[in-house]
């Protein structure tokens, strides 16, 4: 198994027509994911490396049965993307766009807030689940199908993680960017409880950074009561208050977000904490191990 997407989802890609789209959506259809529609408003009736290009969204469902998005939209619109995708019934809405304005994803997760579906994103690398499908643009080549699960507000950090547990002989079940925006439609808490569920995830990695306080609330609710081996690393360990590092969403602001807190409550919640980056495989394997022989 997997959680959210497995071989048989149906993708529409948003903007397909564009540069990122279109690379992006190559990619995806040489990973032999499932592209049943793509949609740029006005390109209607083109097709895109034999995939059909709608209007609207509401389109490729009617007519292609899609049921996951892909959106490549420019910032401006793609707040607009997230809503017409919930709008036309799409269960899992992945949102790659980076720098959508906050108060336009203000008003897209009020829309979504009481629909039965899962926003990735927006500003992440999307999901992959190794060997069945991907939406996104995670790197395929470093991914291998197995049993842990991996949850990252970084994308390049999830690349590095993977790149290691796939070298250690681990795979993963599946990998998701939840992105580094101040507003994320998915929390650790969301996917934490989707692979707790999941039989093929046997232990999860959490890749955090500084801002906010979601990696403390994952604590608590680990440390509640979820029964599978956890590794945690945080990224950030030396910005400065004030400064915002990489994403928008990595900023100590008010004495809240920082490394040292977050590291603290996650050791505090029983999960092995690396505190660096470079020896993460190795601990995720001493974790499994050890899980195993009990």
């Amino acid at each position: 198994m997997s959680i959210l997407i497995d071989e048989n989802s149906r993708v529409v890609v948003q903007g397909i027509t564009g540069q990122e789209g279109s690379f992006h959506t190559r990619q995806m259809l040489d990973y032999k994911t499932i592209i049943a529609a793509g949609v740029t408003p006005g390109k209607g009736g083109q097709q895109m490396e034999g995939v059909p290009v709608f209007n609207t969204v509401q389109e490729a469902v009617d007519k292609e049965g899609a049921n996951v998005s892909c959106i490549f939209v420019p910032p401006p619109f793609a707040a607009d993307a997230i809503i017409e995708s919930a709008a036309a019934g799409i269960g899992v809405i992945v949102c790659i766009t980076e720098g959508i304005p906050v108060l336009d994803m203000v008003k897209a997760a009020n829309f979504i807030k009481d629909k039965d579906l899962v926003l990735i994103g927006p500003n992440c690398p999307g999901i992959i689940s190794p060997g069945k499908s991907k939406v996104g643009i995670m790197p395929a080549p470093i991914h291998k199908q197995g049993e842990i699960g991996v949850i990252s507000r970084s994308g390049t950090l999830t690349y590095e993680v993977v790149y290691q547990l796939t070298g250690a002989g681990m795979g993963q079940s599946t990998c998701i960017g939840i992105g580094g925006d101040p507003i994320v439609g998915t929390s650790f808490i969301d996917i934490l409880k989707k692979f707790k569920d999941d039989p093929q995830t046997e232990g999860v990695v959490l890749i955090g950074e500084i801002g906010g306080t979601a990696e403390e609330e994952a604590a608590e609710y680990i440390k509640a009561g979820f029964n599978k081996p956890v590794t945690a690393f945080i990224a950030g360990q030396t910005a400065p208050p004030g400064r915002r590092m990489g994403h928008a969403g990595a900023i100590i602001s008010g004495g809240q977000g920082k490394a040292e807190d977050k590291i603290k409550a996650l050791q505090d919640a029983g999960i092995s904490v690396s505190l660096n980056l470079a020896s993460l495989g190795k601990t995720v394997s001493e974790v499994m191990a050890k899980h195993r022989s009990v």
